[in-house]
């Protein structure tokens, strides 16, 4: 059952040529990129220590070819020692700076992207973190900030599609005259430099104006606000657009059109931000291209003609063809010093197209949620977009839809217009709960609100300014973003915790809540839970879940207890709010809530004893939460600037001593996908998926009371539990209930019976219960495959391990790290006289600890014509742990949730969904059935499927030289938002070509994309 090969395989060419690599890094290094001595021997010091784990490695690196693994290899190398290596003393990076190297630097010279550069960063990291916390210390991986610096990726990848999109909309190519004669000799070449201009105008807008805080919001306000100088000063007759056009310009009376305000309405702004916003972008134009600025109203050029030009500014030669050029060598020469002394990332890539260095359009196995041009938007943009309520805008056709940009601006709406107009104190109906405690806890919620949050959000300090001696003190702007967000965050902590209040005291027949509004973990959670909303709306790129775990000093097991009751009490919260918090809920359960030191295991302690001893042995019972006055000092301490997050809770981090910093859980949870973090724009399903939030639920969640309580403490319920137990059951049915839904999805795609799926999924409920340990420090999804290919070795089955993962890496959840870094424990790894690791790869895990600690679970599963004998492996290790008291049974596969529409793509965002029988007449009448195909039934006798496609569609389209009847109609889609479309206008659209729709289409082209 074991004996086959793993998965990576040391490469023996490595191995033979491994006296050769060092000479061809060092020429990487100072042929290349012309190292100085300093920083080469600092790269071969990190190159000779993790020599080893590349050439264990190499195969599995990008398509596994050994020139293109060891330039991977090279660039992970020198990027760590880059991050890692920076001086605190600002002198050095202006005595460096000339000599320095920076990332698109290294991707330049390996022939490498950002993309794939991400895609397999996190390989890097997991092998090599124990060697990086040995050089740099324990709080390596916050200074590396690869997240972060994907997440920015991201963002600039979303940003520049999205301005280049308001701008062809905004502006045409070129003009031409009554005699047909382009105005300007090169005005396609004027149009492209004021677009280029734009971009770098945006740039330098976030460099001299945003500094820290570079959220997505803050700069999709800017971007419109460089959208409105271009109005300004491009000439009226390369506009896209008429200014007299009442359906998509505000008037503001006999003054003319509002600009600010009809661009918010188009794309979703808050007006007094943009208005902020202007007089920032306005202030970067007089300093850095030393334009004097006049008012708008003074311009004679006609541009401004019908535009009201209150509060509006007008630059003189800043974007004539005459001064254009120079003017965009001087924003991309402020650029270039800015990104000398901080970027690693050479935002002008964007506006350039520059694929060779931003990544293909396409990326496999779904390891990473981003790629080229066209992936990043598909993996971000929701699909089902038609949701609406009252709260939704009116979209006029103009508008950009779809995007993640724009969904993220109506998210913010909701935060705008729903939340900051709420008092910054508890209400009377909350004062009134907090007042009927054993004593008076308002005061202690209040003071306890305000630690936590300036901890989230903490304040600048005052002696750093901005490199424009003229402009507002940049850490000014920090401090009032702070001010903002902190608030939004306590309003939104008040509002749902009246509703919890009022829920409670239903439960419980009184308004007496003193153990839940005393307990302090519980008001921690419900603050990182508001502040996570918060900043998953902005989509800020420097505090990235779990941030707000670290800095409020809780853990994932913790949060895990409120994020059901959270989305239950707030029935406001956006779709992709909800969608958010059901993703945090999916990443704590597959493996956060199973890393060192999470509250999980002090829990599981108490309900299971049998497993304390090992729970102790490596050292995974979390520290205390720190106190209230550790965090106001911390948070005190990091005023002077936004350094990396502090971790409060201090664990052991030295390697060799159980380095749990560097579990698959920390890395695959942070790098799955940055998208997913901040962005949350997930499978429309997800709502769904769990069955854990379903807000409709008839039943009542367990009392928070007894969630929060001392784990020894028995439950108030009175079933003979303690709290501890009540936690660790509920906590074990949800990754069962996990579990169902992620065996289901790989039973369709490995297209295996039914009988398989039960003798999977019962495996995997035995293990949870008999064999826990298994779980500690690791990720479920390795399990599951464990059971996949041991259900099938014990069935029988022609089933490989490689088909297992080719098929997992289909799934939208899947992460290479999965399988590629599976922890295990050094006294596990040493059992055969090999030196201990922590990671391995999961066909090694499986035939070391998995098949030695499940075999006898596994052969009980055996199918009665399978004898059933244990003599193969030794079971010295196979203790039964016990089933933990009060748990549930092993029962039989559940029934899912409809899971239509299912995605059925992990690289693009392709979903089906199954016309319902009911609607089928109703959608196809007997006339149009001529241009469809049934499932099953084939356009013309014994022809592939590829050709009954192409015959569709030539039927579609009207130019089938078989069909007898043209489609007398063109199908619309312009008026449609960019998601699932109504039956409505699927059917209007069916009977446009037999005269029985209601309204006639425009007649139009057909477009296409």
């Amino acid at each position: 059952m074991e004996d086959f090969k793993p998965i990576n395989p040391t490469v023996e060419s490595f191995t033979e040529n491994g006296a050769t690599i060092e000479a061809r890094f060092r020429d990487f290094c100072k042929g290349k990129l012309a190292m100085d001595d300093n920083e080469l021997e600092e790269a071969m010091k990190l190159f000779n220590q993790s020599k080893h784990l590349f050439l264990t490695n190499a195969s599995s690196l990008g398509s596994g070819t050994p020139e293109e693994a060891e330039h991977y290899w090279f660039a992970f190398i020198l990027f760590s020692v880059k991050r890692l290596s920076l001086k605190d003393v600002p002198e050095d990076a202006a005595n460096t700076k000339d000599n320095g190297f920076n990332l698109c630097q290294i991707l330049r010279v390996a022939k490498l992207n950002y993309v794939d550069f991400f895609k397999e960063l996190p390989q890097f990291v997991v092998k090599t973190g124990p060697i990086l916390s040995k050089i740099y210390g324990s709080d390596w991986e916050n200074r590396l900030q690869a997240k972060e610096l994907q997440a920015n990726f991201v963002h600039l990848s979303l940003l520049s599609k999205y301005y280049k999109r308001a701008f062809r909309v905004l502006f045409v190519a070129s003009h031409d005259n009554a005699d047909g004669k382009s105005v300007i000799a090169n005005s396609a070449d004027y149009i492209s430099n004021c677009h280029h201009f734009g971009w770098l105008l945006f740039l330098a807008l976030r460099v001299h104006a945003f500094s820290r805080f570079k959220d997505l919001v803050t700069c999709t306000n800017g971007l419109v606000s460089i959208l409105a100088i271009l109005i300004i000063h491009i000439p009226a007759r390369f506009r896209n657009f008429s200014i007299d056009d009442s359906s998509r310009f505000v008037k503001n009376g006999d003054k003319g059109v509002d600009l600010l305000a009809s661009l918010c309405n188009m794309y979703e702004t808050s007006e007094e931000e943009l208005r902020k916003t202007m007089v920032k972008t306005n202030n970067v134009v007089a300093e850095i291209l030393k334009k004097t600025p006049c008012l708008a109203s003074e311009c004679k050029n006609g541009n401004l003609d019908n535009i009201d030009t209150d509060g509006l500014t007008y630059y003189e030669d800043l974007l004539e063809e005459t001064s254009l050029s120079s003017n965009l060598s001087v924003l991309e020469e402020d650029y270039n010093k800015a990104i000398c002394q901080e970027g690693e990332l050479d935002e002008k890539l964007f506006i350039n197209d520059d694929e060779s260095l931003l990544g293909s359009s396409s990326l496999s196995g779904g390891a990473i949620n981003m790629s080229g041009a066209k992936r990043k938007f598909d993996s971000m943009a929701s699909p089902t977009k038609t949701i609406t309520s009252p709260l939704s805008p009116y979209r006029s056709p103009s508008k950009i839809k779809g995007t993640p940009v724009s969904t993220a601006m109506t998210t913010a709406k909701w935060l705008r217009t729903i939340i900051s107009p709420l008092p910054s104190k508890p209400s009377i109906e909350l004062e009134r709960f907090l007042s009927s405690c054993d004593k008076d806890v308002t005061a202690d919620v209040v003071k306890r609100a305000r630690i936590i949050l300036e901890a989230i959000f903490p304040s600048s300090g005052l002696g750093d300014r901005n490199a424009i001696s003229n402009m507002q003190n940049t850490n000014l702007m920090d401090n009032i973003w702070a001010e903002q967000r902190r608030m939004e965050a306590l309003k939104l902590y008040y509002r749902v915790l009246q509703a919890m209040c009022t829920a409670e005291s239903q439960i419980l027949n009184g308004n007496n809540l003193t153990s839940l509004l005393t307990n302090e973990r519980f008001h921690r959670c419900m603050l990182a839970c508001s502040a996570e909303l918060v900043l998953a709306t902005h989509k800020t790129v420097t505090m990235l879940f779990p941030a707000v775990l670290e800095r409020t000093g809780i853990t994932a097991f913790d949060l895990s207890k409120v994020i059901e009751s959270f989305i239950r009490h707030e029935e406001s919260l956006p779709r992709e709010l909800r969608r958010h918090l059901n993703s945090l809920e999916e990443r704590l359960l597959e493996s956060m809530v199973w890393e060192k030191g999470s509250s999980m295991y002090n829990s599981l302690t108490v309900a299971r004893p049998v497993l304390s001893s090992e729970i102790n042995r490596r050292g995974l019972l979390a520290d205390p939460m720190p106190s209230l006055d550790a965090i106001g000092l911390q948070s005190n301490m990091s005023c002077g600037g936004l350094p990396p997050v502090p971790s409060l809770q201090k664990r052991d981090s030295s390697p060799g001593k159980n380095n749990i910093l560097l579990s698959p859980k920390r890395v695959c949870s942070e790098y799955r996908s940055v998208l997913v973090e901040r962005n949350s724009f997930t499978s429309p399903v997800k709502d769904r998926l769990l069955g854990i939030n379903n807000l409709k639920s008839k039943l009542l969640s367990p009392a928070l009371q007894s969630a929060f309580a001392s784990p020894t403490r028995p439950n108030p319920t009175g079933r003979g539990e303690t709290c501890a137990e009540t936690s660790v059951n509920l906590f074990f049915s949800k990754i069962v209930k996990l579990a169902a839904v992620r065996i289901n999805g790989m039973v369709e795609r490995l297209q295996l019976s039914q009988e398989i799926r039960e003798r999977v999924y019962c495996l995997f409920q035995q293990i949870l219960s008999q064999r826990t340990s298994m779980f500690f420090n690791r990720h479920i999804d390795q399990i599951i495959l464990c059971c996949f290919y041991g259900v099938a070795k014990i069935s029988q089955l022609s089933l490989t391990f490689k088909e297992i993962i080719y098929n997992y890496r289909k799934q939208p959840h899947c992460k290479p790290q999965v399988f590629r870094a599976v922890f295990v424990d050094d006294r596990s790894s040493r059992c055969n006289g090999k030196p201990g690791q922590d990671h391995v790869d999961i066909i090694m895990f499986y035939n070391e600890i998995f098949i030695p600690a499940v075999k006898p679970l596994l052969v009980e599963l055996a199918p009665a014509g399978v004898a059933k004998t244990t003599n193969q492996v030794s079971e010295t290790n196979n203790h039964d742990e016990g089933q933990c008291p009060g748990s549930p049974k092993v029962s039989l596969f559940p029934s899912l949730p409809d899971m239509s529409p299912k995605k059925v793509s992990a690289v693009h965002n392709v979903y089906v969904s199954p016309l319902r029988s009911t609607k089928m007449d109703a959608l196809i009448s007997h006339g149009s059935k001529s241009y469809y195909a049934c499932v099953g039934e084939s356009t013309h006798a014994y022809q592939s499927p590829s050709k009954d496609l192409t015959a569709i569609n030539n039927r579609l389209n009207g130019d089938c030289v078989f069909s007898t009847r043209k489609v007398r109609g063109s199908l619309n889609f312009d008026e449609v938002d960019v998601g699932l479309v109504s039956d409505s206008l699927v059917a209007k659209s069916l009977y446009l070509q037999n005269g029985k729709g209601g309204a006639t289409s425009s007649g139009g082209q057909m477009k296409t994309e």
